[in-house]
């Protein structure tokens, strides 16, 4: 019997996940930025967190911090979280819905579980991931968008459920609003089905949230961000029930410096935020008094 190769032609690489302690035993699972890739389109940061059942009369408590140069976007699969910003917005964010916040030259926010929803222990799984903006819009005014579920366009076919939460797939796009072009998908597969990817994307990456697929031969369990070649069409197979967050666009215009909360193509920029931040320049998030000390 011929033996499937190491890695599959298609695969650039296979990144794995370093486990981060938020604080209060609160873990997530990082994989980007990754030493071996920085970004995969715009994406510079992701964070799959749960699924977790925390303890009744607790909730998730990430006081207020800022960021430059990035939007952030958060998406549930479980439980909910209440977003505040510096500009103004406070809304809760549930399964299926998306929160994308644009940082530009400056926002700060927090994100905790609702009261109400403290009492029985709440449960709670899903991503955060960052967006590096192009050059001419790191510095553009802060900004913040929500979609409910119901906004987001869903492809059907044999076996597959796919919701578009930003960019497009094929013809179906997202109301999201976004800085450059972007590959953002939750993707449902059956058993058995098969996922085509279209090679339109210039950069491309699936995220293996739960289940198992097989790509050329080759098995992968949960918790891999797969990196794909550009230029060819990708078949990704269920072998089991299987849940992914595909994710690449428009390859970056130039290298990105990370530290903490702060993108930037400047180094010296992300100096002057970190002094804001320090010295109280930037603005209070609504609502709130605590605030997440700068990092020394």
């Amino acid at each position: 019997m011929q033996q499937a190769p190491l890695e599959p032609a298609s695969v650039e690489l296979t990144l794995l996940p370093q486990t981060r302690d938020l604080g209060g035993g609160f873990e997530v699972r990082r994989v980007l930025p990754a030493a071996a890739r920085r970004l995969v389109g715009p994406f510079i940061f992701f964070d799959q967190f749960g699924p977790i059942a925390l303890s009744p009369g607790t909730g998730l408590d990430v006081r207020p911090h800022p960021h430059i140069g990035l939007a952030t976007v958060t998406y549930l699969f479980e439980g909910e979280i209440l977003h505040r910003d510096s500009i103004g917005s406070v809304q809760p964010i549930r399964p299926g819905e998306v929160n994308w916040m644009t940082a530009g030259r400056g926002i700060a926010h927090s994100e905790r579980t609702p009261a109400e929803a403290r009492a029985a222990g709440p449960r709670i799984h899903g991503a955060q991931l960052w967006v590096a903006l192009p050059k001419n819009q790191e510095e553009a005014a802060p900004s913040f968008q929500h979609q409910p579920a119901a906004a987001l366009p869903v492809v059907e076919g044999e076996g597959l459920t796919l919701k578009v939460i930003a960019g497009n797939f094929g013809e179906a796009r997202s109301p999201v609003a976004t800085a450059s072009a972007t590959l953002c998908v939750d993707a449902t597969l059956a058993e058995g089905a098969t996922l085509p990817l279209p090679a339109e994307h210039e950069e491309r990456a699936a995220y293996v949230v739960a289940g198992a697929v097989e790509i050329e031969g080759k098995r992968f369990a949960p918790g891999r961000l797969l990196v794909f070649r550009g230029g060819r069409e990708i078949a990704i197979r269920a072998l089991a029930p299987s849940r992914l967050l595909l994710l690449g666009g428009e390859a970056m215009d130039g290298p990105r410096h990370i530290w903490w909360n702060f993108v930037s193509s400047s180094k010296e920029r992300i100096e002057q935020a970190k002094a804001d931040w320090k010295t109280g320049r930037f603005d209070r998030v609504v609502g709130e008094t605590e605030f997440i000390p700068l990092p020394e």
